[in-house]
């Protein structure tokens, strides 16, 4: 009985273990442990890792992936696996580029918000294309899964499709010259102090330019 538990526990582990695991071309950003390859601005206390998640909670900070060599992506899938406090608000922006203060001037976000005051919703692209309702709840790990290829950005929450935008020529949005598609990295965003969110298995695939 004793052997049998035993290699029940090691099936389990390698089970879990092939869950967790990037394959298929699928690239790691965060080693659960440690935010190496990771940068923060303003505020480095709203970012810790804690049993093998990244916790965001504090003042406005942002987290950028940096890296240790050429942290840019054009046409790629991105998947993160997210878990919201109530009244948290937090984002997910892709194409953008570190900068130490403010919220990111380049590249589009995606929005992480199943109940703050700000009624623009999880799978919302930030100010472009905004969603009222979530396919997430708080207090549940949800995947946020996003596909850019050429000028098409497509969102999924849960396996749902919540996002299918193809960005016009020559865009200029109103008061947000850098929000176009490009090239560059990603950032995880501490929006405000009585924010909590979680995040976990953050992975890019990139994908044909």
């Amino acid at each position: 009985m004793k052997n049998l538990i035993v290699i029940c526990l090691v099936i389990f582990a390698m089970v879990a273990y092939a869950q967790e695991t990037p394959g298929d071309g699928w690239i790691s950003l965060f080693d659960g442990e440690t935010l190496n390859g990771w940068k923060f601005s303003e505020d480095a206390g709203t970012f810790s890792v804690q049993d093998s998640v990244i916790v965001v909670h504090g003042k406005r900070s942002h987290l950028f992936y940096v890296g240790t060599g050429d942290a840019s992506w054009t046409n790629f899938e991105f998947k993160a696996d997210v878990m919201t406090e109530p009244g948290a608000n937090s984002g997910i922006y892709f194409h953008t580029e570190f900068q130490q203060d403010g919220w990111p001037a380049r590249g589009y976000e995606v929005q992480v918000n199943n109940s703050h005051s700000d009624w623009r919703r999880t799978g919302s692209l930030y100010s472009i294309v905004d969603l009222k309702e979530s396919q997430a709840k708080d207090n549940e790990w949800f995947t946020e899964h996003i596909i850019v290829s050429g000028k098409r950005i497509i969102v999924n929450v849960n396996g749902v499709q919540v996002i299918d935008y193809s960005e016009p020529e020559n865009v200029n949005y109103d008061g947000m010259p850098g929000r176009k598609i490009g090239s560059g990295t990603f950032c995880l965003q501490g929006h405000d102090p009585k924010s909590v969110v979680y995040f976990k298995n953050i992975m890019v695939r990139p994908l044909p330019e």
